[in-house]
């Protein structure tokens, strides 16, 4: 194999410390769900990471290139790392699985330069799908190379004869070390213990169990090496350069972009708006007045709660798409007709956004109902999340050159790693506890569900409520799920409390 990069000879190391990375990444997830294990994972990769791209950080001229984003992208994914370590919700656990790694994949691709498009265009992330997804298994006979390589290259008999001394300083020591062991042993009975226990770890050992954690160590070492291999050796072209030769092309607009009149857009807004205006204006007789009781006549309550949230939410998002189609896919016009698009664009955001406070009211009045669920405040949040995009979406109206894309990407992100520290399931056993207080009413048998995240809130609730008696059941089951694996790798904050 020719040497793609002559002044870099860290190939072996490189590849040794995937293998190291992977027999590190079976021992922590193997039979041992993630908790601090994952912060050690998330490092242990870095550690790799940064060793193998030391002097081609963004690009082939060291440190030139570099992309700031790339940096900041560091808060987000120590954050969402932190939450394994700290609290136990399974739903977040799993999101957050797939929000690292795209995460983290981002910020590779972002401090390599391995890709030249902008971060907040959709080509980015296409381009991402392929350098995580795709790239990586085209460089799988790559580790097999380097091996048989530096073994039939000119340094075969160097190596060979380290491999000779190596094995020989061993069978030197094998006697030497029977020896230092009896004698360590008749003096420290910790250490004979821990002697002791190699023959009961031996038996536990299965072929089976064993033959996982060589395919997850495999995975793990594989992939990693392959994926840096393929953000390493890249063949990207700049498009901006190719801009900057060819101004005219620069300009040009994709074929086949659909584009809309401006007259038939302005007149589907208007329509839709007078609708919507005509709703807004009806509503806000009764429909914020429907949590002080004022419910229309022949309505049940929760018929009438379920109903009218799960329809404005429908209803936002068909605003949304289009408030998108009018920002990008109308053709632009005389300047009367931008400002009637422009308003009309405002207005239909300001209708959606009274309809996003009334589903929020609406479903504050099912909680009330019904208690309050982990389903109900993911949506409280998605509701305040579609509300700031709103907001960014009536700035980007009005103010053209503001890029929308970037920041609903920011944004996205930092609503993402605020709901993970949200705790939900504690405020979700805090905020039922209120409304026992409120109503006489409690789920326990949904209190059970949920993560040891709950245990300080219930402890709570059951001294100031000790004729719950089944609450203390229910802390009893929490407890025990925090016992239930017992290894350091599963190790929580949250897991600690519930004990």
């Amino acid at each position: 194999m020719r040497d793609p990069a002559p002044w870099q000879k860290k190939y072996d190391n490189m590849l040794i410390l995937a293998l190291l990375f992977g027999l590190m990444s079976q021992y922590l997830f193997v039979g041992a769900p993630a908790g601090i294990s994952a912060v050690v994972f998330v490092g242990g990769f870095y550690g790799l990471f940064f060793f193998s791209i030391k002097g081609r950080m963004g690009g082939f001229e060291k440190w030139q290139g570099q992309v700031r984003s790339g940096w900041l992208l560091f808060i987000p994914i120590i954050l969402l790392t932190l939450t394994y370590a700290l609290y136990n919700n399974l739903l977040f656990r799993q999101l957050n699985l797939f929000a690292l790694f795209a995460l983290i994949v981002a910020q590779t691709v972002l401090l390599t330069s391995s890709s030249v498009k902008p971060w907040y265009r959709g080509i980015f992330y296409t381009e991402l799908l392929f350098l995580a997804l795709i790239k990586p298994f085209a460089f799988v006979k790559m580790p097999f190379s380097i091996l048989n390589d530096r073994w039939r290259e000119d340094g075969e008999k160097k190596t060979r004869s380290k491999l000779g001394r190596m094995m020989m300083g061993l069978l030197l020591a094998a006697p030497i070390l029977i020896v230092v062991i009896a004698l360590l042993a008749s003096a420290d009975e910790i250490f004979l213990s821990w002697l002791l226990e190699i023959p009961g770890v031996m038996t536990k050992f299965s072929l089976g169990n064993g033959i996982w954690r060589l395919i997850v160590a495999a995975f793990f070492s594989f992939y990693a090496f392959c994926y840096i291999w393929g953000l390493l050796f890249s063949k990207a072209i700049d498009t901006t350069e190719t801009a900057a030769v060819s101004p005219q092309a620069a300009v040009l607009k994709p074929s086949g972009r659909i584009e809309i009149d401006p007259i038939t857009a302005g007149t589907l807004l208007i329509s839709m708006n007078l609708v919507y205006i005509l709703f807004v204006f009806i509503q806000f007789s009764y429909l914020f007045g429907a949590a002080n009781g004022m419910l229309p006549e022949g309505s049940a309550y929760a018929e009438y709660a379920r109903r009218g949230f799960s329809e404005l939410i429908m209803v936002s998002l068909i605003n949304i798409i289009l408030l998108m189609c009018g920002l990008h896919l109308v053709r632009r016009g005389s300047a009367a007709a931008e400002w009637l698009r422009k308003l009309s664009l405002s207005v239909l955001i300001g209708c959606t956004i009274i309809m996003l406070m009334s589903a929020y009211s609406r479903l504050s009045l099912y909680e009330e109902a019904y208690g309050f669920t982990q389903t109900r405040l993911l949506v409280h949040g998605f509701m305040l999340f579609l509300g700031v995009l709103l907001a960014i979406a009536m700035l980007r109206i009005w103010k053209e050159r503001f890029s929308m894309g970037k920041a609903y990407i920011c944004v996205t992100i930092i609503a993402f790693v605020i709901m993970n520290y949200m705790n939900l399931d504690a405020r979700i056993a805090a905020n039922n506890g209120d409304r026992y207080e409120r109503t006489g009413s409690i789920d326990m048998a949904y209190l059970s569900t949920l993560s040891t995240d709950a245990v300080p809130a219930l402890r709570k609730l059951q001294a100031e409520q000790p004729q719950l008696e089944q609450l203390g059941a229910v802390i009893e089951k929490l407890q025990e799920k925090s016992e239930r694996h017992g290894r350091w790798q599963s190790w929580s904050v949250s897991k600690q409390r519930a004990k």
